[in-house]
């Protein structure tokens, strides 16, 4: 049996960026850290005592006797791409999928982990988010970028640097003093609203009028944010300040980015005393994410009364496997009557 533990992610800057359409062209960077939230996967193989040959259970669950019958597109294409058979996964989470955090691709990194633990493998962080990325943005054809499934893999404070020849990973380097003020004044909330971050990524394609300009102009605030956290003479309530330009830049690269509800909540939380802040992921729902200095945490959280507040710490440790027992598997035509 293994158990495979994956962070989410949240993204500060750059987002859209990422999406390969653009970085080919134009380059692309992205500023995000992942947090000690996470999703669990537990893999095994599964005994030969029932009808079915393939036992899982996510937010649905599936029992089929062909990996072809599985409706869960990752689930279906991971399993073919590397020739599992027979298998019991178990999925669970900390927060809600469809929610910003980048999930779906946490969950695609852990699966592809738990997969090659299973087979007795170990592959490194980069692998992991390849493979996680040809999975959904290939096999699944799933709209987005490649930045989930890359700071779900390696975890930490990261700049993601994309150009026409891959990404590299970057880490932040911060005093540990003011890495944890940063984690102080940021405050998460929940929406309540759920999505799919393709189906808003394909909507905000159709909304092409000066989309690229406005990337262009979120490509270059990854640097400034990046100034603001290692220069320690920079006061750092300008991270807030940046985070309110870049969600105004956001809001314009499509119509699906933002809803009249999400705008009224974020006004209150600025009217409340946040400096700053933005919906994390695709946009249409999620999490909202504010910078308040201390003194104005709890009138926001007033603010955002009925909204669920999530306390974080940030995370470094990206994508573990937190359990292994090795099994003797032996595929069903090999075994030996």
């Amino acid at each position: 049996m293994i158990i495979t533990k994956t962070p989410f992610r949240m993204s500060f800057f750059g987002g859209g960026t990422d999406m390969e359409s653009f970085f080919r062209e134009n380059g692309g960077a992205v500023l995000s850290t992942t947090f000690d939230k996470y999703c669990y996967v537990t893999v095994r193989h599964l005994p030969r005592f029932f009808e079915y040959s393939t036992d899982l259970t996510y937010s649905k669950s599936e029992r089929v006797s062909s990996v072809d019958e599985i409706q869960h597109p990752a689930i279906r294409n991971a399993m073919k791409m590397l020739d599992m058979h027979e298998i019991r996964l178990t999925y669970d989470s900390d927060l809600p999928a469809r929610s910003g955090l980048g999930t779906s691709s946490s969950f695609a990194v852990g699966m592809l982990n738990a997969f090659y633990a299973l087979k007795g493998k170990y592959v490194s962080k980069r692998r992991l988010a390849d493979d996680a990325i040809y999975l959904e943005r290939v096999l699944c054809r799933e709209t987005g970028g490649w930045q989930d499934q890359i700071a779900a893999a390696f975890g930490g404070f990261n700049r993601i640097n994309f150009n026409a020849g891959g990404y590299e990973v970057a880490p932040v380097i911060i005093s540990p003093e003011r890495k944890d003020q940063l984690n102080r004044n940021l405050m998460l909330f929940f929406t309540g609203f759920t999505r799919f971050s393709s189906d808003v990524q394909k909507a905000n394609v159709m909304d092409k009028s000066g989309k690229s300009t406005r990337l262009k102009e979120m490509y270059q605030l990854v640097e400034e944010a990046e100034r603001v956290l290692t220069n320690k003479q920079t006061d750092l309530d300008e991270f807030g300040r940046l985070l309110d330009h870049t969600w105004k830049l956001k809001r314009q690269t499509g119509a699906a980015v933002s809803t009249d509800s999400i705008d009224e909540l974020y006004s209150r939380g600025r009217k409340s005393g946040a400096i700053g802040g933005k919906l994390l992921g695709a946009g249409g729902g999620g999490f909202l994410l504010f910078y308040v200095d201390p003194e104005y945490q709890n009138a926001v959280k007033k603010a955002m009364d009925g909204l669920l507040y999530i306390p974080f710490q940030f995370e470094n440790s990206g994508t573990q496997v937190i359990h292994y027992t090795p099994e003797d598997y032996v595929p069903k035509e090999q075994e030996v009557l």
